[in-house]
């Protein structure tokens, strides 16, 4: 495995300024933009320079430090009460990824306690929640290696690398895991349409660490399917409700239909922070609309019809009875239901 790759991440705090891998033009070029204003933080997120539910997360905690440094300097005295506008500006970036709310939730909670100069202890908090993210895919991926019983070939949608978290990935986080321990042959990714992150991320993931991997667009997956070539369908999610429905990238649900079909397996990979106990079931998570232009245009020129209209939800949702097993750094949920759910979550 590639010791450098391991070392690329998507989100890095460097000389008290933020740092984030811009995703949109990978894998043609490695650019990392600076930033030191939460406003252009949550335009950053909304704009998709870092996608990824856990470094969504990750992100935000750190635009909430850049938030307090500049509500500080405005205000000794009513900082912490000016900087509740700036969460709530992040909070709005993107709907659907709960790890937001989460890293907002625990660093406004640290907010409420803190006297002086905010920015050390934010910023150590914030630093912490990267850390134990890191910590946190690592374990996923032992957890999840351990369930592929025989060498094999898994297809995976989206990207749930390493740079869509803090570090090493969920989904791919297994299939890293998988792949040293010889239970992984090939990756097969879907190209993941209107933004492509199977074809301009994970591809280039698996082909920095030398993983075997061949893109194929989502129409190929059944086919692909129905001649054996898939054992394992691994994602990541978004959010993940109480009796564990799934929310993960659109065309996420027609994988777990197909997979059910041909008796493949599907696991999902998310730490316990994209799980939302307040979300009953999958049919309450908000689905995040993207603007049609995403889809009527790839690279700035028209792809359709003059006139035609786009759906774009960003989203789906994949009922837990087509999930064979969520993996958490907690541990693994075979056939999951609400109960096993609250077990989990117990189980801090």
């Amino acid at each position: 495995m590639s010791k450098q790759r391991e070392e690329v991440q998507a989100v890095v705090w460097r000389e008290n300024q933020l740092c984030l891998l811009d995703q949109r033009v990978l894998p043609g070029r490695e650019v990392y933009l600076e930033y030191t204003a939460v406003a252009a933080v949550a335009e950053a997120i909304g704009d998709m320079v870092v996608r990824g539910a856990p470094a969504i997360g990750i992100t935000a905690a750190y635009g909430v430090v850049l938030a307090a440094r500049a509500r500080y300097a405005q205000s000794a005295v009513e900082w912490q009460t000016l900087i509740e506008a700036d969460l709530q500006t992040l909070a709005s970036s993107r709907p659907t990824a709960v790890n937001l709310f989460w890293a907002i939730g625990h660093m406004r909670e640290l907010i409420a306690t803190l006297q002086g100069d905010p920015e050390p202890a934010l910023l150590a908090a914030a630093k912490k929640i990267h850390t134990d993210d890191i910590a946190a895919c690592r374990r996923m991926g032992e957890l999840g290696a351990a369930l592929i019983e025989r060498p094999c070939n898994i297809l995976t949608h989206c990207n749930a690398g390493a740079l869509a978290t803090g570090g090493y990935g969920t989904a791919l986080g297994v299939v890293r895991a998988g792949f040293a321990a010889g239970k992984i042959r090939h990756v097969y990714a879907d190209e993941t349409r209107p933004w492509m992150q199977g074809a301009r991320l994970t591809a280039w993931e698996m082909v920095q660490e030398n993983i075997p991997v061949t893109l194929q667009t989502e129409g190929a997956a059944a086919y692909l399917m129905k001649q054996g070539k898939i054992d394992w369908v691994i994602v990541g999610s978004d959010r993940i409700a109480a009796n564990g429905d799934v929310a993960n990238k659109i065309g996420t649900y027609g994988l777990a239909v197909l997979a059910r079909h041909h008796g493949v397996k599907f696991m999902v990979v998310a730490p316990t922070s994209t799980v939302d106990m307040n979300i009953v079931r999958g049919e309450d998570i908000p689905i995040e609309q993207r603007s049609p232009e995403e889809v009527l245009f790839l690279a700035g020129q028209p792809i359709a019809a003059a006139g035609a209209a786009a759906w774009n939800p960003a989203f789906d949702v994949t009922p837990a009875a087509l999930v064979d097993a969520i993996v958490t750094e907690r541990g693994v949920l075979l056939a999951p239901d609400a109960g096993k759910m609250v077990a989990m979550m117990e189980n801090a």
